[in-house]
């Protein structure tokens, strides 16, 4: 068995947190090993973890809007490949999802930065891009402007999430000028990958 799909084989058969949730783990993760893009989150929502396809969701459909593409695009493994700091839902709290249990980053995130060979980074979320680029630099530095992510150009967004409205209202210029060059990126790589 290859490395990708020893990977494949290792995170969707992980149980280890059975005993931390108060449902099933289910593990979420989607794409080939050399996609245009890996795209990496927080956490599956609570949708995501019934449908098991990562961002079929509110959340999903805002994403696609902010890089017009179509959800067969988008959902073409050889475009995207879609993991997260935490592989399953995290469960709920008072205030939203609980935070992504960091030993599956250590157990599988680590692991699948070396093995997907991707051409473009999209972290999205501020959980995601403090574990990737450290808490240093402001999230608003990490959105505008471009990271190096394991020696490729990496881009990071806001959480597409409804619960992000008011960030987006305080920050017009990341819709009105930031996106429209990230998508730009995004469509010439996926014409390259048709």
């Amino acid at each position: 068995m290859n490395p990708y799909e020893q990977l494949k084989a290792d995170i969707t058969s992980c149980r280890k947190c059975r005993l931390r949730f108060d449902h099933e783990p289910q593990p979420i993760f989607f794409g080939f090993s050399h996609p245009a893009v890996m795209q990496i989150s927080q956490a599956p929502s609570r949708k995501v973890q019934k449908s098991g396809l990562p961002f079929s969701d509110q959340s999903g459909k805002t994403l696609r809007e902010w890089y017009q593409i179509t959800e067969a695009a988008f959902y073409d493994p050889n475009h995207f490949y879609m993991t997260s700091v935490g592989h399953c839902y995290p469960g709920c709290q008072s205030h939203g999802d609980k935070a992504p249990i960091i030993e599956c980053a250590d157990r599988f995130l680590q692991r699948e930065l070396k093995i997907i060979e991707p051409q473009i980074y999209i972290i999205i979320g501020s959980y995601a891009a403090r574990f990737l680029f450290g808490s240093e630099t402001a999230l608003e530095d990490l959105i505008f402007q471009d990271q190096i992510l394991c020696g490729k150009c990496a881009y990071v967004l806001p959480h597409p999430s409804p619960r992000n409205r008011r960030w987006l209202h305080e920050h017009p210029q990341f819709l009105q000028k930031r996106m429209p060059i990230i998508a730009e990126h995004l469509h010439r790589l996926l014409k390259e990958h048709e």
